[in-house]
């Protein structure tokens, strides 16, 4: 398949990068600086996944949107504060995924991989596990979510509507309060109770 990483410049970009390449996906990288890569064409792939810092989610969009017409697109996107990343903040549309619907009336958007640690992605000696809630108001969209959180090698859940993407994405700055508070960085979650 071929991803297209907006932003994908970044840790968490370059992480989810380097694990579907080895997975055998395409990847086509963008940036919000054209110089370290091109947005337009990672919007042009079959699969699109926004990993901007939630300030410049918008404005990504808002210029991307006709490209991404009936495209599913995984927005990982987390409004944190700086230097408040320990706090939940709510954004004015509810959660980013929200704002991105919004922007992306056209694209079936979905929430996921809020929680999947840059510092374990970009390790790839290390072997990726936990749970990946994934969020979205399109059936096959989540699935395709989840068949890509495979590929990681985590176990992906459908957590249901976008909606639920405020809960998903609040729970970003308590793990990285954890991350701190027990000296263990790149926490994240496993749903207990459903065995594989």
């Amino acid at each position: 398949m071929r991803i297209g990483l907006l932003g994908g410049t970044g840790k968490e970009g370059r992480g989810l990068a380097l694990r579907w390449a080895r997975a055998g996906h395409e990847l086509v990288i963008g940036s919000r600086d054209p110089a370290k890569g091109d947005n337009v064409r990672a919007a042009d792939a079959d699969v699109v996944v926004v990993c901007v810092p939630y300030p410049g989610q918008a404005e990504t969009l808002r210029e991307l949107a006709p490209r991404l017409e009936g495209k599913v697109v995984i927005d990982l996107v987390v409004p944190l504060v700086p230097p408040q990343v320990t706090r939940v903040v709510l954004p004015p549309g509810g959660a980013a995924a929200l704002e991105a619907q919004a922007l992306l009336p056209g694209a079936r958007v979905v929430g996921a991989l809020h929680h999947v640690s840059s510092v374990h992605l970009g390790d790839p000696e290390h072997v990726m596990r936990g749970d990946v809630l994934v969020c979205g108001d399109d059936a096959a969209a989540k699935e395709t979510a989840i068949a890509l959180v495979a590929d990681l090698g985590m176990r992906g859940l459908d957590a249901g509507p976008l909606a639920n993407a405020v809960a998903l994405e609040a729970m970003t700055p308590v793990l990285l309060y954890m991350n701190r508070r027990y000296k263990k960085p790149g926490l994240g979650l496993t749903i207990a109770g459903l065995e594989e």
